[in-house]
């Protein structure tokens, strides 16, 4: 059989279609959701639709480290053949996680940092790991000091395009420190899926004027289902395309210090 693929966010749109994708190729799947229930009902639907398939549900809360912990003991010695990064989160207003960390920052870098960490010892050789980011990424900023920005500078979009720049360059320090997994980064468009909703009074003519020409979820995933099947390092990709990850990213200085940085904020030894 083969070894398996673990899904963030698998209760998302784009994640079910993720995780009935790799069932219907045989991967057996672990669909890492933060609301069971509805995990449940998805997984039950995953089920009737192809027959055979093997799926389980673990609870991961990634504002919680110590959720992400949990999920990695769970999954016990078994092997990783791919990790798709997929969860995330967009707050329109400013608090933080239990770690003390601004709550996007931590569920969309931090968490996902750490769980990557945490499961490299599973990943078996050749493992693909898909991270998400976003076409923010591209118009971000972020510096050093950037995890002490407090209230004053959050902003619902720049936050967001910050915490996705940060991942994309983990990646690409995790890809250079693990030369044998396969690490790329996934850039799903603009989709039509809760993400869009920006907590504003227009969000009802937003439905009604712009979701109905926006990318599917079975559109938005397929970047990174390409990921997960490539063997290439740190490519870019989005729609049908892929491309090596700008040099403007791979060669910036925060590439490295970023790195350093993770040892302090997550108290990991790397």
């Amino acid at each position: 059989m083969k070894n398996w693929i673990v899904v963030t966010g698998a209760s998302g749109s784009m994640g079910r279609v993720a995780v009935k994708k790799m069932a219907e190729e045989g991967y057996p799947v672990v669909m890492a959701c933060r609301n069971l229930e509805k995990g449940e009902a998805i997984r039950q639907e995953i089920l009737q639709e192809v027959p055979g398939a093997v799926i389980e549900q673990i609870e991961l809360q990634l504002a919680s480290r110590e959720s992400v912990r949990q999920f990695v003991n769970a999954l016990g010695d078994r092997k990783i053949a791919g990790l798709f990064n997929n969860a995330g989160i967009k707050n329109s207003r400013y608090h933080v996680a239990e770690s003390g960390i601004e709550h996007t920052m931590e569920v969309n870098y931090l968490a996902p940092a750490l769980l990557t960490i945490l499961l490299t010892p599973l990943f078996e050789t050749g493992a693909r790991i898909v991270n998400m980011v976003s076409l923010t990424t591209k118009y971000a900023h972020i510096d050093i000091n950037w995890p002490e920005w407090g209230s004053d500078r959050f902003s619902q979009l720049r936050t967001y395009g910050s915490t996705k720049l940060a991942f994309l360059y983990f990646s690409i320090a995790y890809a250079r420190q693990n030369p044998s997994l396969f690490v790329n980064v996934a850039d799903p468009g603009i989709v039509d899926s809760n993400m869009i909703s920006m907590d504003k009074w227009y969000d009802p003519l937003a439905d009604i004027f712009f979701r109905p020409f926006i990318k599917t979820p079975e559109q938005g995933v397929r970047s990174a289902l390409s990921a997960l099947h490539t063997e290439k390092q740190l490519c870019y990709f989005v729609g049908k395309k892929e491309n090596p990850i700008p040099s403007r990213f791979l060669e910036n200085k925060l590439v490295e210090q970023l790195w350093q940085q993770l040892r302090e904020l997550l108290n990991l030894s790397l």
